[in-house]
């Protein structure tokens, strides 16, 4: 699904665009400037995360960062480039969220409750881990 929404943005030219920087480039288009933490909470990541993400889309020219109001902090805002596309990105993100309704209106079992039933599963065994086990009982590994 992340391949086919990237090559929505690669047909439409939005340069430097990951699928995975939208959320957080609509969240501060609709918010504002924001610190680094601020920006984690708001779409529940961690700051070291976030940390890596902002550097991430900053290098791509969506974002930069500006002192905060302590040596510590950065804010983060929308570059120019950013400015020119989150009006496109936010409406993928609702025709995404449509497609996504209409498949789950097609399939017995809900998108969503597919996400929370391996999410919880990874919580009893991490994807690691259930790698790992295998992993060890193949010679080809060893």
């Amino acid at each position: 699904m992340d391949a086919d929404i990237d090559r929505l943005y690669r047909e439409a030219r939005i340069e430097g665009l990951k699928t995975s920087f939208v959320m957080e480039l609509i969240r501060l288009d609709a918010r504002g400037p924001m610190t680094i933490t601020e920006l984690a909470e708001s779409v529940e990541r961690t700051h070291s995360a976030m940390s890596q993400k902002v550097s991430a889309m900053r290098a791509a020219g969506l974002v930069r960062t500006v002192a905060g109001s302590d040596a510590r902090s950065k804010r983060v805002t929308l570059t120019a480039k950013a400015k020119r596309v989150v009006g496109r990105l936010a409406a993928e993100w609702r025709a995404t969220e449509a497609a996504v309704a209409e498949l789950e209106a097609e399939v017995p079992y809900p998108l969503t409750r597919v996400v929370a039933d391996i999410q919880e599963a990874l919580g009893r065994k991490s994807f690691h881990d259930r790698i790992a086990e295998r992993l060890a009982e193949d010679p080809a590994w060893r």
